[in-house]
């Protein structure tokens, strides 16, 4: 996942909503959303390289998802998969809070990343990078692959995008904040971030939606959750066309 966009306890129903793309290069196995055939519930996509995921839910309101920290100059050999921190914390038996003080110890194990993770009633993000613990406050954030609301061209979009809905009297949110992720608009050069990758790749990643010969945005997904229920739809882009998984948890 490179840009989550979340809304935490400011909508009118629905205490958490996230809008996120997943940007990968496009040879890299992957199953879209789904229900794990070992662990039912849990809905999520699988990365098939490493077995992890970048975003998921469960049956019960516990939710997770990733953003990896840019960093070309980072030593990532003999680290571990960063996409088994959102895959343990959906797995967790317990207080979120104590699985998400736990990574501050495994800090060093895993190459950059950015984690958000809640049980619906809880949220909290942590960064290795950041190395601080947050509990999250109501309001509007992005994060990409920097730290959480550093203001990127694509965070900034993003969070407009989605103080725009919250605050204006569209209905389809799901199809609205899609919408929102499907920007393809590249940043100006003068706004561009400087993270050690080519003007020519700062140039490719700006926009909220990637296109490029071999990596981009691989999917869009957005998850409406309320003290009811929890909307999560996946929108999947391939070669041979676009997908959509949706589904609806009851809590």
């Amino acid at each position: 996942m490179c840009l989550i966009v979340f809304a935490y306890r400011v909508h009118p129903v629905y205490k958490l909503l996230v809008a996120a793309n997943r940007d990968e290069f496009y040879g890299r196995p992957t199953t879209p959303a789904h229900y794990w055939e070992e662990r039912p519930d849990i809905l999520a996509g699988r990365d098939l390289e490493k077995m992890g995921t970048w975003m998921g839910v469960t049956t019960s309101g516990r939710f997770a998802a990733l953003t990896n920290y840019r960093d070309p100059k980072e030593v990532t050999e003999g680290k571990r998969s960063r996409g088994e921190l959102v895959a343990d914390a959906l797995k967790h038996k317990g207080n979120i809070k104590d699985y998400m003080q736990s990574l501050v110890k495994k800090k060093d194990l895993y190459p950059g990343y950015n984690l958000l993770a809640g049980d619906g009633t809880e949220l909290y993000y942590y960064s290795n990078k950041g190395q601080e613990l947050l509990k999250v406050e109501p309001g509007i954030y992005g994060v990409s692959n920097h730290l959480l609301n550093t203001e990127w061209p694509k965070v900034q979009k993003g969070k407009e995008g989605m103080s725009k809905i919250i605050n204006g009297e569209q209905v389809e949110l799901v199809e609205c904040l899609l919408s929102v992720l499907q920007n393809a608009d590249q940043a100006p050069d003068e706004l561009l971030p400087h993270t050690g990758v080519s003007l020519e790749w700062e140039r490719m990643l700006s926009p909220l939606f990637i296109k490029s010969g071999n990596y981009g945005t691989r999917s869009s997904t957005v998850m409406l959750m309320s003290d009811k229920e929890i909307q999560y739809v996946e929108r999947v882009f391939t070669k041979d066309g676009i997908s959509d998984q949706q589904y609806r948890i009851e809590l």
